[in-house]
């Protein structure tokens, strides 16, 4: 961890919420804040219309991180986020600036802002992959019931109804044994968490306008550069819209069904985007239908001054 945190402002929340306008905002009406991207598509080099990355021009005037940190074709982990994270933080402490992580990965999030610890030796692809085609195979039950018998308290705290919990659990299981991850270590300088959220209606027809414009904005030619480059659509085009695409571009789909799949699928994700944050504590949630950007810059103000300022649910 660094020696030096700065103050650290959370802005949290499912796709199309205003998140990166509102980081925007508030470093255009503060001055002196930095901001770290917490989104485990805009990781990825050459992938900006389809991942919503902020212009280049915004990235320009405010400093931007956690961007272009690898190409489609490579790994990148929580873990990673965190290593990249942690060692910006530092300069941003150095400068006397505020830090916005903003972003809607949950577990990136979580990952900095909660110092989750992540045992990397209880990781390995080979093994995973392994057990994923034991699923495919055998089914959830009977790789439910060898977690509950191999490694009993791992199986106590993992929802044995959940695929990838399970085998997540075997994978632990089988690399250090029948033992829990550390606890969180938590952030040693002020920080707060903000949430945003939107009316049902209001995200459903922005996600639904988002897709019209990334597929005018190129988002075809981007995906089809891509596949140029690495070949087979790589594990990252996982982001919304690059499958759909590739299948418009091919003639395997009219825009009207691209871009109803691909709305479809954000639709989707921001529902379970909402179950995640929902479990996380201390969000406080600013009030769906007003500008977020007064509450925001008195929260900032304070916590810019070491004063971590508590803002209630609703």
């Amino acid at each position: 961890m660094p020696e030096a945190w700065p103050p650290l402002l959370v802005i949290a929340g499912a796709t199309a919420t205003g998140k990166t306008p509102l980081s925007l905002a508030l470093a255009d009406a503060l001055g002196g804040v930095e901001i770290i991207s917490a989104d485990s598509r805009q990781v990825f080099r050459g992938m900006d219309i389809g991942t919503a990355k902020v212009a280049a021009a915004d990235r320009a005037r405010i400093p931007h991180f956690g961007l272009d940190l690898a190409d489609p074709d490579a790994g990148f982990t929580a873990a990673d986020f965190q290593r990249h994270a942690y060692a910006v933080l530092p300069g941003i402490a150095e400068r006397g600036h505020l830090a916005l992580l903003v972003g809607g990965t949950g577990l990136y999030l979580r990952a900095v802002a909660r110092g989750v610890p992540f045992d990397e030796g209880s990781v390995d692809a080979r093994l995973r992959a392994a057990l994923e085609a034991r699923l495919e195979q055998e089914g959830l039950a009977a790789l439910a019931a060898e977690l509950r018998q191999v490694a009993p308290t791992i199986a106590a705290h993992t929802d044995l109804a959940n695929p990838r919990r399970v085998v997540r659990g075997l994978e632990r299981a089988r690399l250090v044994g029948d033992t829990l991850p550390e606890p969180p270590r938590g952030y040693p300088g002020p920080m707060t968490w903000l949430g945003l959220h939107v009316g049902a209606e209001i995200g459903r027809q922005r996600i639904v306008d988002r897709a019209a414009a990334q597929f005018a904005a190129g988002l075809v030619e981007e995906a089809v550069g891509l596949r140029q480059r690495f070949g087979t659509p790589p594990r990252a085009f996982s982001a919304f819209g690059y499958f759909a695409a590739l299948d418009l571009a091919d003639g395997r789909l009219d825009l009207e069904a691209a871009l109803a799949g691909t709305a479809g699928r954000t639709l989707a994700y921001a529902r379970r985007q909402r179950t995640w944050f929902r479990g996380e504590r201390g969000i406080g949630w600013l009030p769906a239908g007003e500008d977020p950007l007064p509450t925001a810059l008195g929260v900032a103000r304070r916590l810019r001054d070491g004063v971590a300022y508590p803002v209630a649910r609703p």
